[in-house]
């Protein structure tokens, strides 16, 4: 199932606060900290099957009112902290309509059996030969 997950761009919110860590009096005057909240439940875009699908795949991130928060807090800049949780969005997103490929077991070959049984038999005569009752 493919799916793009930037038509739900329409549906994230933002809200802003002041970052922690160094940077002195920047940090403490400038709101750059950046957190999407996105609504997975009030989705309009979504229909029940795709809502499903990312509630179960993403249920750790999630909050118990069905949003989806990202925080982006690396850059000094409002605006990259807003691309970068838009990146990481799209990227949780698109994850979760990936859908991996069933593993099929491979069988052993002849030649690796034959090998290991001619192996046991080449020790277990060696074994034989040590004991004193040849």
């Amino acid at each position: 199932m493919s799916f793009n997950p930037n038509i739900l761009d329409s549906e994230i919110s933002f809200k802003t606060s002041r970052s922690g860590g160094a940077g002195g009096q920047h940090v403490n005057k400038v709101s750059t900290k950046v957190e999407l909240i996105f609504s997975v439940v009030d989705s309009k875009l979504l229909d029940d099957e795709q809502k499903g699908i990312i509630l179960a795949k993403l249920k750790t991130r999630m909050n118990k009112e069905g949003e989806l928060q990202i925080v982006a807090q690396s850059e000094r800049s409002q605006l990259r902290n807003k691309k970068i949780a838009l990146e990481k969005f799209h990227e949780l997103i698109a994850l979760c309509f990936v859908i991996q490929k069933k593993r099929k077991p491979s069988k052993v070959p002849k030649a690796v059996k034959e090998k290991r049984l001619l192996n046991k038999k080449m020790k277990a005569e060696i074994k034989r030969l040590r004991s004193n009752n040849f």
